[in-house]
């Protein structure tokens, strides 16, 4: 058993697969996906479904997990902004040298800072540099520095 991908819906597949690629160095895992067909109608349980999108090599890893980040056709109704304390998936988490710039990256790019940067000591552990932050969608990342 492998872990294989976290899934993004996106409002604009391209628009936000590009923030990924800018802002954490994530780089596209070819082809583009444009699927669609009897076989994604019954995967999904959407009638005349069209998932478009594309998979993202997450930075440190070769042939690793991947960050998939998909548009579908029709669109849900409704929306629900992610939250940190909402019951379901909450964030993703990059591991970079510097919390601050990233930020930086991420609010140069059309992201939004969440929460404030952080420096926690945890004992037997190090020093922990985070803050959470939102994506141009919404979705919350985790920007994080250990200091061992």
């Amino acid at each position: 058993m492998k872990y294989v991908h976290t899934n993004i819906i996106a409002r604009d597949w391209r628009s936000l697969t590009q923030f990924y690629i800018d802002v954490f160095e994530c780089q596209v895992a070819p082809p583009e996906r444009d699927l669609h067909g009897t076989w994604a109608d019954q995967l999904t349980g959407i009638n005349n479904v069209r998932i478009r999108g594309a998979h993202l090599r997450l930075p440190g890893y070769t042939n690793g997990p991947t960050l998939e980040i998909f548009q579908y056709e029709p669109k849900a109704e409704g929306e629900n902004e992610p939250a940190v304390n909402r019951p379901g998936y909450s964030h993703i988490a990059f591991e970079v040298d510097s919390v601050e710039e990233v930020l930086e990256k991420l609010l140069q790019h059309g992201g939004q800072k969440l929460g404030e940067v952080i420096h926690n000591q945890v004992p037997g552990v190090g020093t922990l540099t985070a803050v959470y932050a939102r994506d141009p969608e919404g979705n919350i990342i985790e920007i994080m520095h250990w200091d061992r």
